[in-house]
């Protein structure tokens, strides 16, 4: 397993400052959509390192902290709920890698994204089917964007306690949905991945 198969090939094209870019939670019926940037030192691989997915969230709060302190720069973009309502979830994640890209306090020249297709950056951009599992960069960013995200539904868990964010971060599962069949549609619930139980209120 080559974790910088993409990179090295971007280095030889010439590419000298490589960011990966993932997002986190574009399923859930609740909170924002999270993206990371991440611009790792040059041929560097932190111990680990994997698909967000695949990790406890044990190692994950782990290696959160060693991208934090090891990355060249870093940088979180999100996109709300009202923006996934009015612009659909696809560009609102494409919305919040740019914003993510943007924050970056380096200016890469090439983004690593994972996924099919591009969010539209301004600078060159690569986009690679299953790339948490392919590339170092894009893997740090997975884990950035998911740590941070499922920490700020820990805080709207306190927020909104109703509802139990701390156990299902938003997602569809039974208990989420038993929840809302009680106590309704909170501000933070995405209103159009709810069109159903709206059309039936």
């Amino acid at each position: 397993m080559n974790w910088l198969e993409f990179e090295e090939k971007a280095y030889s094209q010439g590419y000298n400052v490589i960011c990966g870019v993932d997002e986190a939670g574009r399923g859930p019926l609740a909170g924002p959509v999270y993206a990371a940037a991440v611009i790792l030192p040059k041929g560097y691989v932190i111990d680990g390192v994997n698909d967000s997915k695949k990790l406890s969230e044990k190692k994950r709060d782990a290696l959160f902290d060693i991208i934090k302190e090891e990355a060249i720069s870093y940088s979180v973009g999100i996109a709300t709920e009202q923006e996934i309502d009015e612009i659909n979830i696809l560009q609102a994640t494409f919305l919040a890698m740019r914003r993510a890209v943007d924050g970056l306090s380096v200016k890469p020249d090439i983004a690593l994204i994972d996924g099919n297709k591009k969010p539209g950056l301004s600078i060159a951009e690569w986009d690679i089917v299953k790339g948490d599992s392919k590339s170092a960069n894009i893997a740090a960013a997975s884990i950035i964007a998911k740590v941070s995200r499922d920490r700020y539904m820990l805080e709207l868990a306190e927020k909104y306690p109703e509802y139990q964010f701390e156990k299902h971060k938003g997602y569809g599962t039974k208990l989420h949905y038993e929840m809302i069949e009680k106590y309704g549609i909170s501000p933070i619930h995405r209103k159009s991945f709810l069109r159903k139980i709206l059309n039936n209120e």
